[in-house]
């Protein structure tokens, strides 16, 4: 057994055991089949309205399984990094709040949402998990797509203008969006659009050897010839899929337009 699966079963217990717990669900890898030793747990908890106020959650991860640091991340989760160097997260909510979980259908596809069920006392919590089954948000859409070159265009321009000023760790810091954008668009034209929010994600198995390659060449050290082969790179990339995707979607931009990018890379 792997060490998250025995925390997965003791945040289970634990539940089971503490009253004021009245459902808890999992998200990430291993509600996919894709957990491994290297994998996070992740989990939503949902605590009776009445004890949410006096409601210890430091004290309450500490009891799962030893930990070594705990702290709330920038998006207010509540992160722990366990002395077994497994991490987690964890958001503690009121039950009142569950049906939040309604909203999880609009960030991707959950292949299997029984597995994403951990305990409950409600009977909230099922019928809820049951309705993020099926398919996931559609992204091949003209307005998805057209959105993705135009998000990229401008990060491209961005990123190659603060180079040119002499900023190259904040060119870098802007070509991390520019590579997320391509990967979307080579998503789209690979037809592996079910990791949008995270396109880097299990890559090296999901895209062609081809488009891997093209990836690895829009990525750079904090060198400015590497950065200026980077976003040259990725204008090409740009190009590439346009005339690709073009053909069967509807986007602001044209061939003039890219021209023009190239003649300011140039500049």
């Amino acid at each position: 057994m792997l060490i998250q699966e025995r925390i997965i079963q003791n945040v289970k217990n634990k539940c089971i055991e503490d009253e004021s717990v009245s459902a808890c669900m999992m998200y990430g890898s291993f509600t996919k089949g894709e957990g491994d030793q290297h994998s996070d747990v992740e989990f939503y908890i949902f605590i009776r309205d009445q004890n949410i106020n006096h409601f210890n959650s430091r004290h309450w991860i500490s009891e799962v399984n030893a930990a070594d640091l705990i702290f709330y991340n920038e998006y207010g989760t509540e992160v722990v990094i366990f002395s077994n160097m497994i991490r987690g997260e964890f958001h503690f909510l009121p039950e009142s709040k569950i049906e939040i979980i309604k909203s999880f259908k609009s960030t991707g596809v959950f292949p299997n949402p029984e597995s994403m069920y951990i305990y409950d006392s409600t009977e909230q919590l099922q019928p809820l998990l049951e309705e993020l089954g099926g398919s996931g948000p559609e992204r091949m859409t003209h307005e998805n797509v057209n959105f993705t070159f135009n998000n990229v265009v401008n990060a491209w321009l961005m990123g190659v203008n603060v180079m040119k000023r002499g900023e190259l760790a904040r060119s870098l810091e802007i070509l991390t969006q520019v590579q997320k954008y391509i990967l979307q668009l080579i998503r789209v034209k690979e037809k592996t659009v079910e990791r949008w929010l995270n396109s880097t994600k299990n890559l090296e198995a999901d895209i062609s050897v081809q488009s891997y390659h093209d990836y690895v060449s829009i990525t750079a050290k904090l060198r400015e010839c590497e950065l200026k082969t980077a976003y040259k790179n990725a204008l090409e990339m740009v190009e590439k899929l346009h005339n690709n995707l073009g053909a069967f979607y509807m986007v602001d931009i044209d061939s003039d337009f890219i021209k023009k990018l190239y003649i300011h890379l140039n500049e």
